[in-house]
């Protein structure tokens, strides 16, 4: 394929111009901030990736070949889903440059990609949408959130009913519909019952639903075959009353690409971030996650499963939780997604351990134990009284219950 035109891209953080994405021919791409940006002493935070040793801007940023920049990759679906969304948008998947010119309508956090010189499209892109694809463009517009599931970000309508509707182009909704799973069946329940577990045992989760996949209106056809089962839903927390609030998830802090989010970083590494950058009450509600996800048996808690908020646009907190669910239940599965300090598995869970994550993350070790203990009684007492209540099937059930009694992190918990 033959070099394009150059073209830009304007990287917007709450409706301002911040930077430039450029694309300058045979897929190279430069990002740079503005010069305004720069000098602006109360500038809000686009991501910690950003800052240097020293806590000040990085402004010397390297170009990048095809791909985009890890923070820009992450901001990008993965795997079939970028398959199929790249295909409705007519732009070859490996060309991060151009999907994100697709799908930056509607991104994570308060950012928004756009065209610098107001063309919908890059004038003779030749994988680029021809006129009559312009609604298959809009229709992938729809759902074109990070992730690798199917989801879509929905309007809930303010009825009795309070059902949800599927925006009919790429505007995006305050809430996120995850349908059921081809691969696994039941994802939704288990995912409603996780986050209700997390919920009564005081962990900070957003507003969230179990529904009929058939009282979700503008669902894209050729999803009939989802009528009858039941789809998850979860409020966005980077959504507010006043607009979009930033985040930022723990790939993107760390500058890792999506396809390496199991592998470059770990539990402490997290951990010593928000030790430096989040209060006490942070890092000791990332302690309650991280023993959570254990007794769940959520072996999926990577880098993306993390996330960083900026309510006040400068400063991070960490982001309600999500994603949590008992993928055990669904393959065996004895290891964390990352490593906790020197061990990914369940059964090596101890007390020791954290103590040694709170060492190496430079936390003190007693409020960290004090919250692991504290996290288990209440799992324990939660668990023991709702786990009938949930949806959950009989052999899932007795599938948790039998890694709870391998843990040592339990039995240390009296």
């Amino acid at each position: 394929m033959a070099d394009h035109p150059v073209s830009v891209l304007e990287v917007q953080l709450y409706g301002r111009t911040i930077g430039t994405l450029t694309n300058v021919g045979g897929d190279r791409t430069i990002f740079a901030f503005s010069e305004d940006y720069v000098a602006d002493e109360n500038r809000p935070t686009l991501s910690l990736s950003f800052k240097d040793a020293f806590g000040q801007l990085l402004t010397d940023l390297p170009p990048t070949q095809r791909r985009l920049s890890p923070y820009f990759a992450n901001l990008l679906p993965e795997g079939h889903l970028r398959d199929y969304l790249a295909e409705r948008a007519g732009v070859n998947p490996q060309r991060e440059f151009y999907l994100l010119w697709a799908l930056g309508q509607d991104l994570p956090g308060a950012l928004t990609v756009r065209p610098a010189d107001g063309e919908s499209w890059p004038p003779g892109l030749e994988d680029g949408p021809r006129d009559s694809r312009t609604s298959d463009r809009e229709n992938a517009l729809r759902f074109s959130l990070a992730g690798v599931q199917l989801k879509f970000s929905a309007i809930k309508e303010h009825t009795k009913a309070g059902g949800l509707t599927i925006p009919a182009k790429g505007v995006g909704g305050s809430w996120i519909v995850k349908l059921p799973s081809s691969r696994f069946e039941g994802v939704p329940e288990n995912e409603f019952a996780m986050m209700t577990l997390a919920r009564r045992i005081g962990i900070d989760v957003p507003e969230f639903l179990l529904l009929d996949t058939d009282e979700i209106k503008g669902l894209p056809e050729g999803l009939g075959a989802l009528q009858g089962q039941q789809s998850y839903a979860i409020r966005r927390f980077d959504r507010g009353e006043d607009g979009p609030v930033h985040t930022e998830d723990f790939a993107q802090v760390f500058g890792v690409y999506p396809d390496e989010k199991y592998k470059k970083a770990t539990a402490r590494s997290i951990a010593h971030v928000l030790g430096i950058e989040t209060a006490e009450s942070d890092v000791a509600e990332f302690v309650r996650r991280l023993v959570f996800s254990v007794l769940a048996g959520n072996a999926d808690m990577h880098l993306k499963n993390w996330s960083l908020i900026y309510p006040d646009g400068r400063t991070p907190l960490i982001a309600p939780a999500y994603d949590f669910v008992s993928t055990i239940v669904f393959m065996e599965d004895d290891e964390a997604a990352l490593k906790f300090v020197r061990t990914k598995r369940f059964d090596a869970f101890s007390k020791e351990e954290l103590a040694r994550l709170a060492d190496k993350a430079g936390l003190p070790t007693k409020p960290v134990l004090d919250t692991a203990v504290e996290t288990v009684e209440r799992f324990n007492e939660v668990w023991a009284k709702e786990q009938a209540h949930l949806p959950l099937k009989n052999e899932w059930r007795d599938i948790i219950n039998a890694h709870l009694a391998r843990l040592p992190i339990v039995r240390e918990a009296g």
